[in-house]
């Protein structure tokens, strides 16, 4: 079985399911990788009580003896995973279409990540919340592990992919700010952003994210993108309107017009965000969506690993 990429999806009617068959597709595929053990270590069985879930009962045991045992583990960590998820309307780029070419936009791809983080922790039984920002922090949640949280942070995302909406625009810097003030010390924090501020100041977000690593915070930004569209600007050499789906602002122009400049900038902006990143411990992915999820839970399986109490 193949990981499930971004080109298998067609629709997010049922997070729940595609998160499933991404880390179902993920964890098949662990034994070519060097990742091992990163799951809570098994310990001992025990009789199974009639009436409890049957979700650990050790099949192969009963096949053996004919008698129902459940597998006991030992938690590794308390982890506590903070997934903060960019809502603002530049993540809806690109806008969707039905030709399958490229079934989804930033968001869709961050929400269907995020759901499959929040399923990979709930199986190895650590705890996580979910941040959702604009202009300002629309939902936070505390960090918890049970079913009825890890569902209800479903429809937090399935929303956001329901209900698009335009002109809505950026305030990483704050939300950044907010949350590393309220979440749990040593937390792990999860971002799913394109990074794209309204505000020039870039400044204030690279301090956002210091503040997150001053209050003892692992970090993890998956620079969220469409690669070949907002950073290499390949686009056909014929007019185009372009609007900003935040201000709702359009340009009509020519794309070679622009290219050399605008790529120059974009180029510029992303090596300052790495550099910052490297200077304060951040780990930076760049998440390009048009490529499949397992860098982005591998990369939180490396962090998981090396992740200390």
């Amino acid at each position: 079985m193949n990981l499930l990429d971004n080109y298998d999806v067609r629709n997010l009617d049922n997070l729940d399911l595609l998160a499933q068959q991404v880390v179902e597709g993920f964890i098949i595929g662990l034994h070519k990788s060097p990742f091992h053990g990163f799951s809570v270590e098994f310990a001992e069985h025990r009789l199974y009580n009639p009436g409890e879930s049957t979700k650990d009962i050790d099949w192969k045991v009963y096949a053996r003896t004919d008698r129902m045992y459940v597998k006991r583990f030992e938690e590794e960590t308390n982890l506590r995973c903070q997934i903060v998820v960019d809502a603002s309307s530049s993540m809806y780029f690109p806008e969707m279409d039905m030709s399958g070419e490229q079934p989804l936009n930033k968001l869709g791809f961050s929400a269907l990540a995020a759901a499959s983080l929040m399923n990979l922790l709930q199986k190895q039984r650590d705890a996580f919340g979910l941040t959702i920002f604009d202009d300002k922090v629309r939902e936070h949640t505390v960090c918890k592990s049970s079913t009825s949280h890890y569902r209800l942070l479903l429809t937090y995302l399935q929303k956001l992919i329901d209900e698009p909406e335009r002109n809505k625009t950026t305030s990483a810097a704050q939300a950044l700010h907010e949350i590393a003030d309220s979440i749990h010390k040593r937390s792990m924090v999860v971002i799913f952003s394109d990074m794209f501020e309204q505000s020039s100041d870039t400044q204030a977000l690279f301090n956002a994210l210091q503040h997150l690593k001053h209050a003892k915070h692992e970090v993890i930004l998956f620079h969220t993108v469409d690669k070949r569209l907002e950073m290499d600007f390949e686009y056909e050499n014929r007019p185009y309107l372009f609007i900003d789906i935040e201000t709702g602002e359009q340009l009509r122009l020519q794309p070679n017009q622009v290219k050399e400049h605008y790529v120059k900038q974009l180029q510029e902006f992303k090596k300052a965000l790495q550099l910052k990143c490297l200077q304060y411990q951040v780990d930076f992915v760049e998440a390009d969506i048009r490529k499949g999820f397992r860098p982005i839970l591998q990369s939180w399986l490396v962090k998981r690993s090396k992740m200390k109490v």
